[in-house]
């Protein structure tokens, strides 16, 4: 049986993570799939209550699980973001979850900011480096809050890091039939660590010469997501270009209530979230869109090799948007958790009209 720690977090990472763990319970209540779903209290206030944020011990043990849902952190009582920053990056570098995976579809035109574009053409995965880069927190201030001050960010790249999130987009792309790797770097101004993700990039594309390949400037793809979205599949990119990238990516299908995220390392404990923030402002209100959380969820099943699970969840979550069944934020009335109860119940109609599928239990 799996195990998967829940955190919630904060915010509106609270109301959107109930909704997802209802949808878990949902689909096993449904299929008859076992998960053990074991909460975890990692949040803001229990920083502020504690002065904890976590503990070498509580890291350690999170590596034992199978996979880590974790929702939105943040909190605007803890100024300087130390709680997320340790818990959240914390997780990606201690545990070398190298792979930021973020799958990007279309569901319906209508949510698309670009003119006649239709959901086939957007359907786009994004490999981030998650461990290196300009992220590893490497620098510093030289003459701090003077009018002479320097601040230096240090941008780390290794071999070994590089070719690791390389091949995983090439083994991704060859695993899932998909179209074209495209490598996305500013090698043209950051010419050492770029001028390293296109070496390793032509090294390693020539042992998968069955997926085509090629290799745009950051801001050339930022420009050409927005004009040509269809032209990309798989896009493979250091860090910091790889997490602006996703999001402008996000924008194209719907914004971030549409969008999951993975972080990961083959054989390792997967930490799943949807990358939208905390929102304090929209806590209670109802108003939050689940739906990121719950694809999320669907990801989560996925990787747990749960693949006809995680299929039903994306279905309903394309019925919920096709139907109008969504927040405000989608062009929907309902709220927070009557997403997530409309969900529940499309699942059931799904397994038995859909899929053919006795419910357990029924």
């Amino acid at each position: 049986m799996p195990r998967i720690a829940i955190i919630p977090g904060d915010g509106i990472g609270v109301d959107v993570t109930a909704e997802a763990v209802r949808v878990l319970n949902c689909i096993t209540d449904l299929t008859g799939l076992a998960l053990d779903l074991d909460r975890w209290d990692l949040s803001a206030q229990r920083y502020l209550d504690t002065g904890v944020t976590i503990t070498p011990d509580e890291m350690s043990k999170l590596a034992g699980y199978d996979a880590i849902f974790l929702g939105a952190m943040g909190d605007s009582r803890v100024p300087n973001n130390v709680h997320a920053r340790d818990i959240l990056l914390g997780m990606r570098f201690q545990l070398d979850l190298y792979i930021n995976l973020r799958p990007v579809q279309l569901f319906e035109s209508r949510l698309s900011p670009l003119r006649d574009v239709k959901p086939e053409d957007v359907d786009m995965v994004v490999f981030r480096e998650n461990t290196e880069g300009v992220y590893v927190g490497m620098g510093g201030n030289f003459k701090k809050d003077t009018p002479d001050e320097i601040a230096i960010e240090e941008d780390v790249n290794t071999r070994k890091g590089v070719e690791r999130i390389i091949r995983a987009a090439f083994e991704y792309a060859r695993t899932n039939k998909r179209r074209r790797v495209t490598l996305s770097d500013k090698a043209n101004a950051m010419t050492f660590g770029g001028g390293l993700y296109r070496r390793v990039f032509a090294l390693v594309g020539k042992e998968y010469p069955d997926v085509p390949q090629n290799a745009v400037y950051a801001d050339a793809l930022a420009l050409d997501l927005v004009l040509h979205p269809s032209k990309y599949d798989v896009i493979v990119a250091p860090n910091l270009f790889g997490d602006i990238l996703s999001d402008l990516a996000a924008a194209l299908v719907g914004g971030l209530g549409l969008a999951p995220s993975a972080s990961l390392h083959p054989g390792r404990v997967g930490l799943f979230e949807p990358v939208h923030g905390s929102a304090p402002d929209l806590v209670g209100t109802g108003r939050a869109n689940p739906l990121a959380a719950i694809l999320t969820a669907a990801l989560m099943l996925r990787h747990l090799g749960e693949e006809k699970s995680a299929v039903v969840i994306e279905q309903s979550v394309r019925r919920a948007v096709a139907g109008g069944h969504t927040t405000p934020d989608l062009g929907g009335t309902l709220g927070t958790t009557e997403v997530g109860e409309w969900v529940c119940h499309d699942l059931r109609d799904i397994l038995v009209d859909v899929a053919g599928v006795t419910p357990a239990g029924t």
